[in-house]
């Protein structure tokens, strides 16, 4: 199962929307098969371990770090493979919150009178697909508030400059980031100070995550490094908003047009869940922040601090807008890990008990 879970960890982000997983044939202590689903569409784990595996399939174990499917979609469903070339015992690391799935694959198993054991790491197995159980879980993406800044909380200087706070190696790692997420979102004022291209930039390349700007009144023009053709893009906007202006000048650019007056975030959510978007990166700045943080839209927060120092009140925060009056008030959150990146720190923590 480590094998298996290990081999499925080295595809995360790209097999969206479908998840990540793992499967191994073992008979008598040998090796017979090994396999990871590499892109949606394509044939799943216990295909090609299956395949590997042969005739000696027949009688042999497998490992596998998600329940098999039992349902016909752009594949035959896995179970029902697992049945027909004999296998003798599944160990099944989680079952799939998909209701589609849910128990099915492991009822079919058990049907042909295959012995099945779940929950084998299963904890490991939770953590790989963490954007696909919460999506399934709460039909809403898996979002994440990213942040770079001072040991005093600091994300730019009074004049706005930010470049760069972190080093090479913390940045590096927003990159890998970047890649695991279905989209990114920033708001316009991000885009109008810092001209962001939202790309993932790793030295072997990587998956470019869908653009999300938020401009209520689509009021960015120009032509903005986010505007170009690597990468998809897509622009929420209001009520109040011209988007056949705006598509004149940027004819390859998803406009989303909200029925409200002003951009609210449960719609954009909704909208994003309408279109599979599993995960969503927020790098927005202080402002987008707040309203993230405002609306209880936030599942994990993945803080970068660097060992500087900008004192000053006039300097930007993290978090813009106004603070409670009572520390009771505060969003209280669980320190999950943290890791040295070059000189800084990356801290990951998760709302306590959620929003």
């Amino acid at each position: 199962m480590e094998l298996a879970l290990t081999m499925a960890e080295a595809t995360t982000g790209q097999t969206s929307p479908n998840p990540s997983v793992g499967a191994v044939v073992v008979k008598d202590g040998v090796l017979l098969g090994v396999g990871t689903h590499l892109k949606a569409g394509e044939p799943h784990a216990e295909v090609h371990a299956i395949a590997q595996a042969g005739e000696k399939a027949k009688g042999a174990d497998i490992y596998v770090t998600l329940e098999p499917c039992a349902h016909y979609g752009k594949t035959p469903p896995c179970a029902e493979l697992l049945v027909e070339k004999g296998i003798k015992k599944a160990y099944i690391a989680s079952v799939d919150p998909n209701p589609k799935v849910a128990g099915k694959g492991v009822a079919i198993l058990e049907a042909a009178g295959i012995e099945v054991e779940v929950g084998l790491y299963e904890e490991r197995a939770l953590q790989l697909n963490k954007h696909f159980f919460h999506f399934m879980n709460k039909k809403r993406p898996f979002i994440t508030l990213k942040a770079a800044m001072t040991l005093d909380g600091k994300t730019a200087t009074v004049t706005g400059d930010s470049k760069w706070i972190t080093s090479a190696e913390a940045r590096l790692d927003v990159h890998k980031e970047r890649h695991k997420h279905d989209a990114i979102l920033v708001g316009k004022g991000t885009v109008g100070a810092d001209n962001p291209s939202l790309t993932t930039r790793l030295p072997q390349g990587g998956k470019n995550p869908i653009r999300i700007i938020l401009d209520t009144k689509l009021s960015l023009q120009e032509e903005f490094a986010i505007y170009d053709k690597e990468a998809t893009t897509w622009v929420f906007c209001g009520n109040e908003a011209d988007p056949i202006t705006f598509q004149e000048k940027h004819p390859h650019i998803k406009v989303v047009q909200l029925k409200t007056e002003d951009i609210q975030l449960e719609d954009v959510m909704n909208e994003l869940a309408q279109n599979k978007i599993q995960s969503l990166y927020v790098e927005g700045g202080g402002t987008i922040h707040q309203a993230f943080l405002r609306e209880n839209l936030v599942d994990e927060c993945h803080w970068y601090i660097a060992p500087k120092l900008l004192g000053g009140q006039d300097a930007r925060s993290v978090i813009a807008g106004n603070s409670p009056h009572w520390m009771e008030d505060a969003k209280e959150l669980t320190f999950i890990d943290f890791e040295k990146l070059g000189p800084d720190l990356k801290i990951i923590a998760k709302p306590k008990g959620g929003f």
